[in-house]
């Protein structure tokens, strides 16, 4: 029991060679930036460009037009005395929103977005006091109460501040925002770290941030400020706000050290970021005493507080974690926002460790409980994901908290972060999306390609361009899901035998392989137009949990590839919920470019139970049924919903 809780070459250069100067022998693998990734993919490109032309539209009109956030930076500037409107912490979506458009101006140059950037930028650098401090609320309603209590998010909106400078001096090389966001981090420095005054940021975020300033200027002081954050917590110095009202050190991850946390608490969004940047705070260190909290921390997450979906944060009440295997669908909250950080952690713990489960979990978060939070039009938001509705469940045009959104957006833009990984020595293929990667291993330029119809299909061609020959390891990962484990642990199974073996051949042959940590390990002597094809199987996979998942008993859910599959009431009608899925009933699988932006199908036969008009009979009969992939739900209206479906007709919840 527990828990309550770019374009300008030069400039990625250098970012990259500081990148790697500050790494050392704890962290492994290097990440291979965005910026040296060209995405044609026929699954994320558009979903990439929905997001530049329609999501980011709706978050810059959002920001500045229908809700006051650019208006405060400007009544700052302005010095009439004007009152702060909106939350405390309304900055933060400025900020998130920024670090999307500097994503999108590399996928998709716009003179007239890095315009309306520019412009905000000009408002936040003017509304930045003498002394470096920023923060919209606190410089409207009085000075005389920034930094007095923790949860009111000061250093939480630095942080995505330094995230967006970084990412908008990575793509334009203009550090206006860049030098807004050090004076930032060095009063911070100074107000905190270097008078050895105690503080607990009540909603983590600085602390991966401040690494990414590390390694952006090379500066050890933020490295060193990341790493006195991480410390301050489970000392009793964590106070007022959320502290005193709950009484629960707990929901922000406060009760003992970080080094010594084995169990997940708290907020979702919190703990997600917290222990991002722990991950990137021990790389950078070389500090395995964060590492190993990491590791088990992780685990009690994946194995035992995880949906399917990899969506994770089962309780509305604290937006985050309860007690083990409390994993309720319908009452599921899974935040939008837990997901991108799940994105964020697992891919620092793969490059920590060179193991393949990492990416498996990330791609999970990523196309199920991450991308279900943006509809298809890319202008409609969950910021909840539930995994069951009876029909009062519809995304939304925006929040009162609006955290999602932008966060999305930003996630979206930047997935090119996350397929390729590398050392000087070797290069890993984390994520199949169609995409080049142009890298550079023993001083030489090397172009890795992949063409894939990923997730529709499991066939991915690598094409290996080293210009000229060049002796190197290539490591492409091998799904969970394509050797018969859906996830790590055992919370989650397959149920059926059907055959996932996996096929790997290198110029048309068979190569010999080893299995490295969930990777297939081709070394050889490469030259140009070497091609490798990987060959994932795509059965209709039936998964289900372990007897302490109570909702999920005498229940199955369907996979196939990375794809966690739902039933939807315009394919079913609505009896959605009042279908049974017994162990003999089969699917087969259909592409309709049609349907939802183009999604393949799962199609079969089963029982489906009616409820007579006067509701004193039932009947079981046979109907054909239609599974969607659960990313693309409640996109053509608010109706029933559900992924996981019973066995049996004795554990349906029958809906009239």
């Amino acid at each position: 029991m527990k828990k309550w809780t770019i374009a300008i070459l030069a400039c990625a250069g250098l970012i990259s060679s500081l990148s790697m100067e500050a790494q050392n022998a704890l962290q492994i693998i290097q990440p291979v930036n965005f910026s040296q990734v060209e995405i044609q993919d026929n699954f994320w490109k558009p979903v990439i460009n929905r997001v530049s032309t329609v999501t980011i539209p709706v978050c810059i009109e959002q920001t500045e037009v229908k809700t006051p956030r650019i208006r405060n930076f400007e009544k700052v500037a302005a010095k009439k005395g004007e009152k702060h409107k909106g939350k405390c912490y309304d900055d933060s979506d400025v900020y998130k929103a920024l670090e999307a458009i500097a994503y999108s101006l590399k996928n998709q140059p716009n003179t007239n977005l890095e315009k309306k950037a520019d412009e905000w930028i000009d408002k936040i650098a003017a509304a930045q006091l003498p002394d470096g401090y920023l923060n919209t609320y606190y410089t409207l309603t009085g000075l005389d109460k920034r930094w007095t209590d923790m949860e009111m998010h000061e250093d939480y909106l630095a942080g995505h501040l330094i995230e967006a400078a970084v990412a908008y001096y990575n793509t334009t090389g203009k550090r206006k925002l860049l030098d807004v966001a050090i004076r930032v981090a060095d009063n911070i420095d100074s107000t905190f770290r270097q008078k050895n005054v105690p503080w607990v940021s009540g909603h983590e975020e600085i602390e991966l941030a401040l690494v990414k300033l590390y390694n952006t200027t090379g500066n050890k002081k933020y490295l060193d400020l990341a790493d006195w954050y991480l410390q301050q917590r489970g000392y009793g110095h964590g106070k007022g706000g959320i502290w005193d009202e709950m009484k629960a050190p707990e929901y922000c991850q406060d009760k003992i050290p970080v080094k010594e946390q084995k169990e997940i608490t708290g907020h979702a969004v919190r703990a997600m970021y917290l222990y991002t940047g722990a991950a990137d705070v021990g790389a950078a260190k070389n500090d395995d005493g964060y590492m190993n909290a990491m590791k088990s921390v992780w685990e009690d997450v994946v194995y035992r507080n995880m949906y399917i979906t990899g969506g994770i944060g089962s309780s509305g009440s604290n937006e985050g974690f309860s007690v083990d295997y409390d994993l309720p669908n319908e009452k599921a909250y899974c935040e939008t926002c837990a997901s991108v950080g799940m994105v964020f952690w697992n891919q620092r713990m793969n490059l920590l460790t060179g193991d393949a489960k990492y990416i498996d979990v990330l791609e999970r978060s990523l196309y199920n409980g991450a991308l279900d939070g943006l509809s298809l039009s890319g202008d409609r938001f969950f910021y909840g994901n539930p995994l069951a509705s009876r029909g009062n469940y519809s995304r939304n045009e925006w929040f009162g908290t609006a955290c999602c959104p932008s966060n999305i957006a930003r996630l979206v833009e930047s997935v090119g972060n996350y397929i390729y990984a590398k050392t000087d020595e070797a290069v890993w293929v984390n994520l199949f999306i169609g995409s080049t990667a142009t890298l550079s291993l023993q001083n030489k330029n090397v172009k890795i390609s992949q063409t894939t119809k990923y997730p529709w299909d499991g066939d991915i061609q690598i094409t290996v361009v080293p210009g000229e020959k060049t002796k190197f390891g290539l490591y492409v990962r091998i799904p969970g899901w394509a050797q018969n484990k859906p996830v790590p642990g055992n919370t989650y199974s397959f149920s059926d035998s059907a055959s996932t073996a996996f096929s790997l051949y290198v110029n048309g042959k068979t190569e010999n392989y080893k299995l490295v940590n969930g990777y297939a390990f081709i070394e050889r002597t490469w030259k140009n137009g070497d091609n490798v094809h990987l060959h994932l199987p795509m059965p209709v996979c039936r998964i289900i949990a372990i007897d302490q998942v109570k909702d999920d008993r005498n229940s199955v859910a369907l996979q196939r590839g990375p794809l966690v599959y739902c039933f939807e009431h315009p394919d079913n009608g609505n009896h959605t919920m009042n279908i049974i899925l017994p162990d003999n009933v089969k699917f087969t699988t259909e592409f309709k470019p049609e349907l939802l932006n183009g999604v393949v199908v799962l199609k079969g036969n089963a029982p489906v139970v009616s409820v007579s008009p006067d509701g004193l009979s039932a009947t079981t009969e046979n109907k054909p049924v239609t599974a969607i992939p659960y990313y693309s739900w409640a996109n053509r209206g608010a109706g029933p919903m559900q992924v996981w479906m019973p066995r049996k007709i004795q554990d349906i919840k029958i809906i009239p």
